[in-house]
């Protein structure tokens, strides 16, 4: 009976030190919410002619354009401010992402950044080399390409597949 209670008094004291490393942990909380709030990415294009600042969550906080943007047709601005808010939101993302796995990446052994990383390179379709033919046709027409969405994670309940209510047996 003495080392069932000797296993007892072990499991409390292994589950109260857990519960200190989770205080410890979430006492950092207040912190990594002020740093994610003070995130900021500005990304300039290539040719100088437009810049995309953005912030927490990836939200666009300011569009400049220089003066050379006037000198581009309609197609190519619009095509260039994309682009580039497409890495300014990306990068402010990334960011958000390497603030929460310093705060609790080790604690819950998660890898946030790369999470991110491969969300984003598979929402772009950029995980894998697509054949010439493909990639040279994505880049003709890309408003006409569908988007890539990532599958989302299976539950045991597959009752709603065909996203209906009515149990099919």
């Amino acid at each position: 009976m003495s080392a069932h209670i000797d296993e007892l008094i072990a499991q409390f004291e292994n589950f109260q030190t857990k519960v200190r490393q989770a205080e410890a942990n979430f006492a950092g909380v207040g912190d990594m919410q002020e740093r994610i709030a003070q995130v900021e990415n500005a990304v300039t294009s290539p040719d100088g002619a437009v810049t995309v600042v953005a912030g927490a969550s990836g939200t666009v906080t300011d569009i400049r354009l220089a003066a050379g943007a006037a000198r581009l047709d309609t197609a190519q601005l619009s095509v260039l401010i994309m682009s580039t808010l497409r890495e300014a939101v990306a990068g402010a993302v990334r960011q958000q992402a390497g603030i929460v796995d310093d705060a609790f990446g080790d604690a819950f052994g998660v890898n946030t950044s790369e999470q991110v990383r491969q969300a984003q390179a598979e929402a772009w379709g950029t995980e894998a080399e697509e054949p010439a033919s493909e990639h040279q046709a994505a880049q003709q027409t890309p408003h006409q390409a569908a988007p890539r969405r990532r599958p989302g994670p299976r539950d045991d309940d597959d009752y709603f597949d065909d996203n209906s209510v009515l149990r099919r047996d």
